[in-house]
């Protein structure tokens, strides 16, 4: 194996070039190319930053591998096999791994990403955090920039002395460049060259099969392959799996683009990931990716036997989706993986396929409620083996066998109102909601859209007074508030477009519209509800009509919802009850409320440590004692100051709160938030092991899944996105103090989330 170093630009000339040596290619065990305009963007700012890149791996050889050219002018859904290259017994290099890093830096410097091109702001460069962008890069189509932002192959490829490109470049400025930024731009094209251009800023090993034939054979490359890309992991990426079985079918990698181009056709997002699980459930391995199922010959040979009606099951049952659910396209479909069960069904029992009853609301209800979300291959195959038993599919045994796995089928008016912008969950009920919509226009570009009615911009100028500083910089309405389905609605690409909705507010959007308009966005007549001043209302009467019109079209289909969300006024009228109280400070809420001593442990009342909270008896006790010594009467813990109260004595506060959200942290150092916008105790916690408790947890989440509440990396840092998290509600103090005792002395489970 030999170790090679060149610079950027030499070795993005040696793509898919022959008369460099044979070239650079691509084998086509490779994955398609994956990543986004921001990765690329990041990969060259890392670049400039000279942080290293890492080594690559390639194959130097005369076999006839099936390989494909780098793409210069990528595009959404381009097919790879436009790329194919014929087959040839000339020398080549293949890339093993690192092509993700060579593609961006070939699109980058030789083509485009959805004709957008590469444009560097020749005056960025200032220093910055680790996690930012130092030197500015972005995709731009070339007609729409102008300078500062430089069209960055025109540095790279430049023969000019930099000193002179860089006067060429501000000589092209409108307004006159500074000292200051003309020195800037001198160091950002002197390092831009060095780095791509003077550098050997590009490591690679080479496996040499030209001039040492039986070193490395073609079985040695794929498993050589398979280790440089899991790591010496246990494997779970299709891409993987994939190079397996295109070893040994050399039309695999046709076949299995034809079929997700059918099955993607009207708007879906089917994956190889998917199909590729779907194969190992169809043929009873297993739904969990394993290496070793596709080591296995009959496995592969398996699955090229029975490709025609693996295909045929996964695409009855797309088309029952698309033509029986108004699921009809990607954004409607939060998770692919509760088809792999019909799909099972179709595939062993094509016979009673059309016999299946209540499907659509199998379909409606597992997405609504989220139930095959996380990790699910257990349920995937408890599911099967049900299927096998009965050998028909009943949906009430499939929702029996999802409940019995601990998982929730409840569509609640929670479930529904708590769908925000942005998330495929919104787009599933909007599907639902506009039927009259057409989620599959000829142009992409005219897809409906989702946009707020009160404008982002609007909300976000409501400021309220901060009661530690005086000024008004308080937020009024957070993320949760702005973006909840409350206030969004579905329009038109040309209704949303520029000169259209936009920000206008929407007294003045809706002013002439007619009331058909008006009642298919939902809207509440009452046209005072559509001021500013008016917003909190506004939600209220809205959320009630999306109820209505939501319960109604779910009993159509056999779906039962319930209510578990208070009214907007209910909830209005606490945080304002919340607002006034936390004027005050912690000690004399605790005064007021009759507390016993507070410990603090030297630290003041924000520093405070628990005694052990006492029974509960104590605890009314205690509260009575604060209704009989100030007149007024206490309301019972709902989320409100008696909650958070009992929390203070025996947890300590992590930061002032929100009038939405207080952290705290027990005194083995777990966090938990109390979250004040529901009727019932909402608490979010750290994942605890709840094996052995008879708590359980209303939902979990992973360190990816995001979560619809107003957690920061101020008050609770180890529960904000980035971290797994449990979700729970109790109905009053008693459940809370047993809780909190208990979860104070549980086990943290590192990693996971309990689902």
């Amino acid at each position: 194996m030999k170790n090679r170093n060149d610079s950027i630009r030499k070795v993005v000339g040696y793509l898919n070039n022959e008369e460099r040596d044979g070239g650079f290619w691509l084998p086509n065990i490779q994955r398609p190319f994956v990543w986004s305009e921001k990765q690329i963007e990041k990969l060259f700012d890392s670049i400039m930053r000279e942080y290293p890149i890492s080594t690559l791996l390639v194959w130097r050889t005369k076999s006839s591998i099936r390989r494909r050219k780098f793409i210069d002018n990528f595009v959404d859904d381009l097919k790879l096999s436009h790329f194919q290259v014929p087959e040839d017994r000339k020398s080549k290099l293949l890339v093993l791994d690192g092509q993700q890093r060579l593609q961006s830096l070939f699109i980058g410097l030789c083509g485009s990403y959805n004709k957008k091109e590469v444009f560097f702001d020749i005056f960025s460069g200032d220093l910055a955090h680790p996690e930012e962008m130092r030197y500015k890069f972005r995709f731009m189509a070339p007609e729409k920039a102008a300078f500062p932002w430089v069209n960055f192959k025109r540095i790279v490829f430049s023969n000019e002395m930099p000193n002179d490109l860089a006067d060429s470049l501000a000589s092209e400025s409108l307004t006159p460049v500074t000292g200051e930024q003309q020195r800037t731009l001198v160091r950002n094209v002197w390092q831009a060259q060095r780095v791509f251009v003077n550098q050997e800023a590009i490591s690679y090993q080479e496996l040499d099969s030209v001039d040492n034939p039986d070193a490395y054979t073609e079985d040695d490359v794929v498993e050589i392959f398979i280790r440089a890309n899991s790591g010496g992991t246990k494997l779970g990426k299709s891409d993987l799996l994939f190079s397996l079985l295109t070893a040994s079918w050399d039309e695999a990698d046709e076949a299995m683009e034809d079929l997700i181009a059918e099955l993607n056709v009207s708007g879906y997002r089917f994956s190889r990931d998917f199909i590729l699980k779907t194969c190992l459930a169809l043929l009873d391995k297993g739904a969990a990716y394993d290496v070793k199922k596709f080591r296995d010959d009959s496995t592969k040979q398996e699955i090229m036997d029975q490709w025609p009606a693996i295909s045929a099951a996964i695409k009855d049952v797309r088309d029952f989706l698309f033509g029986k659910t108004y699921i009809r396209s990607d954004h409607a479909l939060p998770s692919y993986l509760g088809l792999i069960p019909p799909i099972y069904f179709r595939f062993h029992f094509p016979q009673e396929w059309s016999s299946v009853k209540a499907l659509d609301t199998y379909f409606l209800r597992t997405l609504l409620s989220g139930a095959f979300g996380g990790r699910p291959d257990s349920l995937l195959n408890k599911c099967i083996r049900r299927i096998r038993q009965d050998e028909q599919f009943v949906v009430e045994n499939m929702f029996e066998v999802i409940r019995n796995d601990g998982r929730n089928l409840d569509v609640s008016d929670e479930n529904l109102l708590q769908a925000t912008y942005g998330s495929n969950a919104i787009h599933l009920i909007f599907n639902l909601w506009y039927r009259q919509f057409d989620y599959q226009p000829a142009y992409k570009g005219n897809l409906p859209q989702i946009d707020h009615i009160f404008p982002q911009s609007m909300l976000r100028g409501v400021k309220d007074i901060n009661p530690e500083t005086g000024r008004r910089s308080l937020m009024r309405y957070p993320a949760f508030m702005r973006d909840q389905i409350a206030n969004c609605m579905l329009l038109t690409a040309a209704e949303n477009g520029f000169q259209s909705k936009c920000d206008i507010a929407p007294k003045e959007w809706f002013a002439d519209k007619d009331e058909h308009y008006l009642d298919m966005h939902l809207i509440p007549r009452d046209s005072t509800l559509w001021e500013l001043e008016n917003y909190e209302e506004f939600l209220e009467a809205r959320q009630q009509l999306i109820l209505d019109k939501m319960h109604d079209l779910l009993a159509q289909v056999g779906i039962d919802s319930f209510s578990a969300t208070p009214s907007a006024a209910t909830v209005v009228t606490e945080v304002d009850q919340r607002v006034s109280a936390r004027t005050q400070s912690d000690a004399a809420d605790k005064a007021a409320l009759g507390f016993a001593a507070v410990v603090t442990d030297g630290r003041g009342v924000d520093g405070l440590r628990p005694s052990n909270i006492q029974t509960v008896t104590e605890t009314r006790r205690l509260n009575q004692n604060a209704d009989a010594g100030s007149g007024s009467k206490v309301h019972k813990a709902q989320n409100g100051d008696t909650a958070e109260s009992l929390l203070m004595q025996f947890v300590e506060r992590i930061a002032s709160p929100s009038k939405y959200i207080a952290g705290f942290r027990t005194a083995d150092g777990k966090e938990l938030a109390l979250e004040r916008k529901n009727r019932t105790i909402t608490l979010w916690t750290q994942s605890v092991d709840t094996s052995e408790t008879d708590f359980t947890p209303r939902r979990g989440y992973d360190a990816s899944t995001p979560r619809n509440s107003n957690l920061n990396r101020k008050n609770c840092p180890m529960l904000r996105l980035g971290h797994p998290a449990l979700l729970w509600k109790f109905d009053d103090e008693e459940e809370l103090v047993d809780f909190v005792n208990w979860y104070s002395g549980a086990s943290v489970v590192e990693g996971e989330g309990t689902h």
